[in-house]
């Protein structure tokens, strides 16, 4: 490990008094892109979020010749055209990019090939592969990148039957270019519980562009055939991005305020706020934006997250300050579980997985190196406990940049009160 590298999380010298401005959600910022491809007319963006996963789905959809301007950082334009090949696509290590952009490709004429990073082609890719498969899809695979999809134009769909257990996003990716197939698409998940947000995020964005979804059954998802329509999207400030600057109000007290939060968000803020008061801070929804007090005090808690999927190792962290020990549940990956835990113990904390989540015992925290693994979450997991443990360096911190990519500034700057 390259010593220079490290990044050290700055430690608070008192209670915060801060106010940030986030950018714009990737969720959203991804979704939002691929429906401006698939739907006829003009498409914009306000605020949306400009980081290495959005730009890779832009060049992406750019590769297979949509119009996407990125020039004006804070308004993005889309025209559709006809989709067409040969294209290459660089998914990078983006989840979003290599199961959102495969189903579009269907609709092309011609091949698009895909391939990423190393790691990326670890990453499962197989059920959607196979319902693309079953929807008449071409794909040259061993079911995994790289791999390429030979469009005809037009795609028949149907009904298809997958395990999405190992990322919702396998679904989300079928459903956002369903409408463009002859049939639409009925997809129904089969095996371990799916976390919901990012998919009821989905559903809400595909009718807003004008699709029919029905999701009213368990694990299924229909989408009628249609055309949907260009319209102007406005990007909401990232949950996941916001919840460390906001638990840091907790960690170190004081008051921490995340700027021009709508009154209305297609995001689980109001759970997220709910957790936090659990936590034993003050938290609410104010004209001013997400706003949390805290005073330094933690209580421990015992709650199901299946909710707040992204934000499991912040509030984890937390929760390793607390004064009594917590349990957390929810359909987390274990590996991912396995990761946090681990982070966590290697600086002292007493945390135990189980198959439904974790057990935290709080115990004195120790200075260290905290390992990311490549992970922005356990990033920004780390940066919360530098606020209340004195040493603790991250071995990197750049990996925020897929969804945030001024975090160690941002950070640094609530920190200081500058």
């Amino acid at each position: 490990m390259d010593t220079h590298l490290l990044w050290p999380a700055p430690t608070a010298a008192g209670p915060l008094d801060a106010s940030v401005r986030l950018p714009g959600s990737k969720s959203m910022t991804a979704r939002a892109l691929v429906l401006g491809a698939v739907s006829q007319g003009a498409s914009t963006l306000r605020a949306p979020l400009r980081a290495r996963d959005t730009e890779l789905m832009a060049a992406g959809l750019r590769a297979m010749g949509c119009h996407v301007s990125t020039a004006d950082d804070n308004l993005w334009l889309l025209r559709s055209r006809p989709l067409e090949g040969p294209a290459r696509v660089d998914v990078g290590l983006a989840g979003t990019v290599m199961r959102f952009l495969p189903p579009v490709a269907t609709m092309s004429t011609g091949a698009v090939s895909f391939d990423g990073l190393p790691a990326a082609r670890r990453r499962p890719m197989a059920p959607l592969i196979g319902a693309l498969r079953s929807l008449g899809a071409r794909i040259d695979t061993d079911n995994g990148l790289p791999f390429t999809v030979h469009g005809r134009g037009r795609i028949a769909g149907g009904a298809v039957t997958m395990d999405a257990s190992a990322s919702s996003q396998l679904v989300s990716g079928l459903l956002l270019s369903a409408a463009g197939y002859e049939r639409g698409v009925v997809v129904r998940h089969v095996g371990a519980p799916v976390p919901k947000p990012h998919l009821d995020l989905t559903v809400q964005m595909l009718r807003a562009a004008g699709a029919g979804v029905d999701d009213s059954r368990p694990d299924t998802w229909s989408v009628e055939p249609g055309r949907l329509k260009g319209r102007a999207w406005d990007i909401e400030p990232d949950l996941a991005s916001a919840v460390p600057f906001l638990a840091a109000a907790l960690v170190a007290g004081g008051t921490v305020n995340v700027q021009g939060w709508p009154a209305v968000s297609s995001q689980p803020t109001r759970r997220l706020l709910d957790v936090l008061r659990q936590m034993g801070g003050e938290a609410a929804l104010t004209p001013r934006g997400l706003v949390v007090r805290g005073s330094g005090m933690i209580r421990g808690i015992t709650a199901d997250l299946s909710s707040l999927a992204d934000v499991w190792a912040v509030l984890a962290a937390v929760l390793a300050l607390a004064d009594s020990p917590s349990h957390l549940r929810g359909p987390e990956p274990p590996d991912r579980l396995a990761r946090l835990a681990s982070a966590l113990t290697e600086l002292g904390a007493d945390v135990t997985q189980e198959p439904d989540g974790l057990r935290i015992r709080p115990r004195p925290l120790r200075g260290g190196t905290l390992r990311t693994h490549g992970d922005r979450r356990l990033a920004h997991a780390g940066a919360v406990l530098g606020l209340a443990v004195p040493g603790l360096r991250l071995d990197d911190v750049a990996c925020t940049a897929k969804t945030l990519p001024d975090f160690p500034r941002l950070w640094s700057t609530m920190v200081s009160g500058q």
